[in-house]
């Protein structure tokens, strides 16, 4: 089978034509056959920035290590830092539980957003009122391993 060098010059499979049938079947796109990808610093665990891709960006994505996104305005596909030289070289990718979003874990080399910041969501929070957890969160945790009931919220029914 043809394939690619890879970082130490291991051979690699070439990329497929097409997404794996078994991955294509998980997702749930939107009308436009898209669906989000959440760009995730992997060893930290920092929001970096979504995009959107659709199952041939998605399959790029598995298949080169860089991250691939489809542009909406564009309408083009867009390799992370093709552009900028700020790659997102991909770590780990993975679907959420309702196969409608996924997460790609990266390595960021340089900003992620297009302002030059480090996360699209860098100095951008809004107001927002903030609940206190009643009980220490590790009690919280402990009582649900335990299998304690937590009170169900104000107004909820059992």
């Amino acid at each position: 089978m043809p394939g690619r060098r890879a970082r130490h010059n291991e051979l690699v499979p070439a990329p497929s034509p097409q997404l794996d049938p078994a991955i294509a079947d998980r997702l749930k796109r939107d009308a436009a056959g898209l669906f989000p990808a959440v760009a995730q610093q992997y060893d930290t665990g920092e929001v970096l920035m979504v995009g959107w891709m659709d199952d041939e960006a998605l399959r790029r994505t598995l298949t080169t290590g860089r991250a691939t996104y489809w542009s909406r305005s564009r309408r083009e596909y867009w390799v992370k830092g093709d552009t900028s030289g700020n790659l997102q070289l991909v770590r780990s990718v993975s679907l959420d539980c309702d196969g409608d979003t996924v997460l790609v874990q990266v390595d960021q080399m340089g900003p992620a957003c297009h302002t030059g910041s480090r996360s699209c969501f860098d100095g951008r929070t809004l107001p927002a009122t903030v609940i206190d957890p009643p009980i220490d969160p590790a009690q919280a945790r402990d009582a649900r391993r335990a299998g304690v009931a937590e009170e169900p919220a104000r107004g909820a029914q059992p």
